[in-house]
């Protein structure tokens, strides 16, 4: 049976919303990795009596707790102590953890003051992780039996600033993990746009119940749908080896509506088709703002394929820069499918790029009085090649954010599917 770990965040200032509790979530990361389970992240403030309730109960539901911050030297720090206490487990001087400490201060031309001894206290008998990125050190121990074992329970405690916790966890506490599992999990990610999250559970409902191992859980991502296929065994290519049926029939049955697996972005597979077929990518956008432009140059070595972005917000400007002719916008209006088509050749004339996406819209909060409907969007990709051109025209909504967001997926699908021939 797979371990059931619980991450205790100790920190007032997590409570209050002043740091993100970045910890919990790369240290749940891992977990997965050494094929342990994480069901609770709790957050305590620093307050002793809490503190000690929470390990109280993570100690009923878990076979490892691990803790994070309050093992600094202030008076605030008093994760170590607590938990100790807690578990009736004495301190003592980890002698060669207080000459680092020593040393360290010397180094950086500091006195040493009295508090920042109890950072070299630790559990007596139990193990110490030496910071080599900090002062405190991580440190741990175990009940009832020891690691792992039938009835025991382990205890792990690791700095607070993810600068020193991370490296702690990754290269101390992460190898004993593993060895203390005995289990890999492995999960895969369906990457999916252009149907909602409730309408892909309700096609893939009878698989994902029928699922056991791996499993298949869907969850929306900001305007896409990620399908993780999550599967255990004793190693990894074992388990990755159990996720490709599960892979290989979600794909199927959603067809293109699957742009990747394991795929960092639509940007990022929009580049990668755009690279295989030797065609640079240039883009005009309005009501996006630069948005679409911003996502490509995310993606590391996207300058192979992707040339610039026009963001065209004014009138003058589409018609000035991007060539788009006045008569065009009189005629036909800013938010219009001949105004974006005009602005994607203009992009294409102006960099020189085989492929050139127009996007303009009318994204709110309020209507601007033109007729056109709020959140409406028109989208065109243009082929500088061959002179031919594709368009879509969609209304994402009143949300000014949403509109914004999903107009630029939208055109970066749009390119994706103009490179895979999908309509």
């Amino acid at each position: 049976m797979a371990l059931v770990c619980e991450i205790v965040s100790v920190g007032t200032e997590l409570l209050l919303g002043s740091i993100a509790n970045t910890d919990a979530r790369d240290i749940s990361r891992g977990l997965a990795e050494a094929g342990i389970h994480c069901y609770f992240h709790t957050t305590v403030g620093d307050n002793d009596k809490r503190l000690s309730e929470a390990l109280r109960i993570a100690q009923d539901r878990a076979d490892i707790i691990i803790t994070t911050g309050g093992l600094g030297p202030t008076c605030d720090d008093i994760t170590k102590q607590t938990v100790c206490q807690t578990f009736g487990v004495p301190l003592e001087l980890h002698s060669e953890t207080w000459e680092r400490i020593l040393a360290y201060f010397e180094r950086i031309g500091r006195p040493v003051t009295e508090n920042n001894r109890q950072q070299a206290m630790v559990p007596k008998g139990g193990i110490v992780f030496e910071n080599d990125w900090g002062t405190a050190p991580g440190c741990g121990f175990h009940l009832s039996g020891g690691a792992g074992t039938e009835g025991g329970k382990s205890i792990y405690l690791l700095p607070g600033p993810p600068k020193e916790c991370m490296p702690m966890f990754n290269n101390c506490l992460l190898p004993i993990l593993k060895k203390m599992s005995g289990t890999v999990i492995v999960s895969r990610n369906i990457n999916v746009f252009g149907m909602g999250e409730s309408e892909v559970e309700d096609l893939l409902r009878p698989l994902m119940e029928a699922a056991t191992n791996p499993t298949l859980a869907p969850y929306a991502n900001g305007g896409e749908v990620t399908l993780r296929v999550t599967a255990s065994a004793e190693t990894a290519e074992e388990a990755f080896t159990l996720t490709e049926p599960m892979v290989a029939e979600v794909s199927s049955v959603l067809g293109d509506l699957v742009y990747g697996v394991d795929e960092q972005s639509l940007a990022g597979a929009a580049l990668k088709l755009l690279d295989k077929s030797g065609c640079r990518l240039a883009v005009a956008e309005s009501c996006t703002g630069g948005l679409t432009s911003s996502r490509l140059t995310s993606v590391p070595g996207a300058s192979k394929s992707f040339l610039g972005g026009v963001v065209a917000y004014a009138t003058d400007v589409k018609t000035g820069l991007l060539h788009v002719p006045e008569e065009t916008v009189a005629q036909y209006g800013s938010v219009s499918d001949e105004t974006a088509l005009a602005m994607a050749r203009g992009v294409c004339e102006a960099t020189g790029a085989e492929l050139g996406l127009g996007i303009t819209g009318l994204a709110g909060p309020a209507s601007d009085g033109s007729g056109v409907e709020l959140g409406t969007v028109c989208i065109a990709l243009y082929d500088r090649r061959d002179g031919s051109c594709e368009q879509v025209r969609r209304n994402f909504g009143d949300e000014r954010g949403r509109v914004r967001n999903m107009s630029s997926l939208t055109a970066l699908d749009f390119v994706r599917r103009k490179l895979t021939g999908h309509p």
